[in-house]
Formats: structure tokens, C-alpha cells, sequence
């Protein structure tokens, strides 16, 4: 059988976009299963570093699943740093959504690290 996320990468990302309606559904095929695991952010991650265009409703879906999932104990720590690094810098840019996102977990997560502070400060300072 063929790799799921292949398959879909390649059908999504036919246009290089991802829009709205394909947003909605590639959330619900992420979200049939009630729970989202480290092969589903992978995937919605490799999608949104190949797409040339992202619609607004993919970006908050996005974000808010991978808040989810990092926060799952209210705490960053030194591993979920390097992740974020990777994911917010891998395209090698940064945008608002990428800041808000931050900002975000910032003020939701308990605890963290004074690297993850360190990281904050640099991407909010580009």
C-alpha cells in the first residue's frame, strides 16, 4: 500500500498550494483519529515547509495542533527548543504567524527553558 502522507503530499501540493478546502480537509483526516501523534506533525510540518502558498485557515490549524501537542505538560524543554528551531527556521524565513505562534507559547507554557527564551528573543528581533 502506498505511504499515506506521500499520497496526500502530492495531491495537496499538485498546485504548491494549500487552500482553504484542502485545509479542511486534510484537518479532518488528521483529526478522525482524536488524537494527533509525532507522524501526523511531521506531516502537516513537511507540508507547510513545500507549499509556496498557504491558506490562512491551514496556518491556524497548524499552529494550533502543534501548540497542542508541545504543550501537552505546560512545559518546553532543551528538546522541544531544537524542534521549534527546526520547524520555524527550516524554510529560512520567518513570518508573523511563525512570531505569533511563539508569543503564544510563551505566555501559555508553565515552564521552560532559558533556551527557549533565547529563541524567542532572536526570532522576534528578525
Amino acid at each position: 500500500m502506498a505511504d499515506w502522507k506521500k499520497l496526500a503530499k502530492r495531491v495537496v501540493l499538485a498546485d504548491g498550494r494549500i487552500d482553504a478546502h484542502e485545509a479542511h480537509l486534510i484537518k479532518n483526516v488528521i483529526l478522525a483519529e482524536k488524537k494527533v501523534g509525532d507522524e501526523e506533525v511531521d506531516f502537516l510540518i513537511d507540508l507547510r515547509d513545500h507549499a509556496t502558498e498557504i491558506s490562512p485557515e491551514f496556518n491556524t490549524f497548524f499552529f494550533e495542533t502543534l501548540e497542542r501537542k508541545l504543550l501537552v505538560h505546560k512545559k518546553i524543554d532543551g528538546a522541544m527548543v531544537r524542534q521549534l528551531r527546526k520547524i520555524i527556521m527550516g524554510d529560512g524565513k520567518v513570518d508573523q504567524d511563525e512570531k505569533r505562534f511563539l508569543q503564544s507559547l510563551a505566555s501559555k507554557a508553565k515552564k521552560s527553558t532559558p533556551s527557549f527564551q533565547k529563541l524567542v528573543d532572536e526570532i522576534m528581533s528578525m
